[in-house]
């Protein structure tokens, strides 16, 4: 079942999600501010709604604090993604300007939703150009030196993993991969090919994982946690 999107005054949109494994109601509030319930089957969404509206109090706080823990950026500030560099500039909000791999970016406050949503918007655009061009690529050569196939390669803007690979050994890579180290990226695309051979995270996938990764498996795994799948 497709997950439903609510929008509360107070709070903004939640995405209602089914889960075959929960076993009550679980609120998330992500580091974007959007807010995630994941509930099992036999509670229907009336119940998950009275929740909601039960824990606003709760779910604004969060958010608040998803709002402080956010990077500050101002006109001055500069993002360098793997092949661009993104300035920031005081002037007219969503004024965008490109010369080659620099891109500015204009507003008059860059702290305002506006500004941020602007510039997430054009991290995105970012990344997924990068992601599709330097990926699948890195994936192949990856598998050609630990002998590895696979078949298709996807790019995709997912907030739940960093990677995925079907049953027929399709593998999808997310676009918020090129924020992290190129180590850890390589970590990521190991993780997946090994998923070609060994389906599961069992004793034999991580025996497996680590033999590729110089015996670090469980290091870098944990060095990727550090980092969010969304934006800022």
């Amino acid at each position: 079942m497709p997950n439903k999107v609510v929008h509360f005054k107070s709070i903004g949109p939640v995405t209602f999600s089914r889960n075959r494994r929960s076993k009550n109601i679980k609120i998330s509030v992500k580091p974007d501010k959007s807010v995630l319930v994941s509930f099992p089957f036999f509670i229907s969404e009336d119940e998950v709604l009275a929740f909601l509206t039960r824990n606003e109090d709760w779910i604004s706080r969060q958010q608040k604090k998803a709002d402080a823990g956010r990077t500050p950026y101002d006109a001055g500030s500069t993002i360098k993604t793997k092949l661009h560099t993104l300035e920031m500039h005081h002037g007219e909000t969503g004024k965008v300007e490109t010369d080659g791999k620099m891109i500015k970016i204009f507003a008059a406050d860059f702290n305002t939703e506006e500004a941020r949503f602007l510039l997430e918007d054009i991290l995105t655009q970012i990344y997924r150009f990068e992601a599709r061009k330097l990926l699948p690529a890195r994936l192949q050569e990856l598998a050609r030196e630990h002998g590895f196939r696979y078949g298709k390669v996807s790019i995709r803007n997912n907030k739940r993993n960093w990677g995925s690979c079907s049953s027929r050994n399709n593998i999808s890579l997310n676009l918020h991969m090129m924020k992290l180290p190129d180590e850890l990226i390589d970590y990521i695309l190991l993780h997946e090919l090994v998923h070609t051979e060994i389906k599961n995270h069992g004793p034999l996938f991580w025996e497996k994982l680590d033999k590729h990764t110089n015996y670090r498996a469980r290091e870098l795994s944990g060095q990727v946690k550090k980092y969010s799948t969304y934006i800022l």
